[in-house]
């Protein structure tokens, strides 16, 4: 008999345990083994709502953009360049500067310069290399091959930016519109391809450019190097002179006929 008790004891104190851990539910319909759980229903559900939020959040930001305008700039256009021309002397330029054109600069280059003329090429031809003469022709020869084509490069970014206004435009239109259609993902991301197309071929330019105003710059500093050097050569001659021919007062007699003025 105290072993019946004990057994049975020790089985209500094991099914209160079970009782007390285990979780809310019910059997549907009388039917035993269908439960409803009603704390993990509303987990589920409190999921579910989290989850279509974002979904929600995610499908806005990817088809529409409602505030697009802020992004918006302005391509500057630019202003045609139009050279007077009264005598002749800058025939072509207008051209060279506003489009491709190579011939066009090599002539508006040619007719705005003095050229070198028979009698000077004929005394430059005893000179020899180094000298005064022949640096300052290197630097006239190093600037008519550059210039003309710095005229040319003007004249393609000119011309470039006009062809390429439409695109532009175009561009700037589908980024700025806030419809589903063109802001789908795909979209998007054919839009940052085309403007970074757009960026390259820029920089592309204005490259070109950049060579031009390095090259310019590489003449210029010809010319100011010349001059220091031929300052130097001066100085160091006229000392030379001074000290074979005493110029003071009590030696006036003698001539000094290389004068240097």
């Amino acid at each position: 008999m105290k072993f019946t008790l004990k057994t049975r004891r020790k089985w209500m104190i094991g099914g209160a345990v079970l009782l007390l851990t285990a979780t809310p539910g019910f059997a549907l319909f009388g039917i035993g083994d269908i439960v409803f759980d009603p704390t993990s229903y509303a987990s589920l559900v409190s999921q579910l709502s989290t989850l279509e939020m974002q979904y929600n959040m995610l499908k806005n930001n990817i088809e529409h953009f409602s505030f697009k305008q802020q992004w918006q700039t302005t391509l500057m256009a630019l202003k045609n360049a139009n050279v007077r021309n009264m005598f002749g002397e800058t025939n072509g330029m207008t051209t060279a500067l506003n489009t491709n054109s190579p011939a066009a600069s090599s002539t508006a280059w040619t007719a705005a310069t003095v050229p070198v003329n028979g009698t000077t090429t004929t005394y430059l031809a005893g000179q020899t290399p180094g000298s005064t003469q022949l640096s300052e022709l290197a630097m006239i020869e190093a600037s008519d091959s550059v210039s003309p084509d710095c005229f040319t490069a003007v004249g393609q970014y000119r011309g470039a930016r006009t062809q390429d206004a439409a695109a532009n435009s175009s561009l700037a239109s589908e980024q700025l519109d806030d419809g589903t259609a063109t802001n789908s993902e795909v979209e998007q991301l054919n839009l940052l391809n085309a403007g970074e197309a757009q960026r390259m071929s820029e920089m592309q330019s204005q490259g070109v450019l950049q060579a031009c105003l390095a090259s310019e710059m590489a003449v210029s500093n010809m010319e100011q190097r010349n001059a220091a050097a031929l300052d130097l050569n001066t100085a160091a001659y006229v000392a030379q002179q001074r000290a074979a021919d005493d110029t003071s007062a009590a030696n006036e007699g003698n001539t000094w006929d290389s004068y240097l003025p």
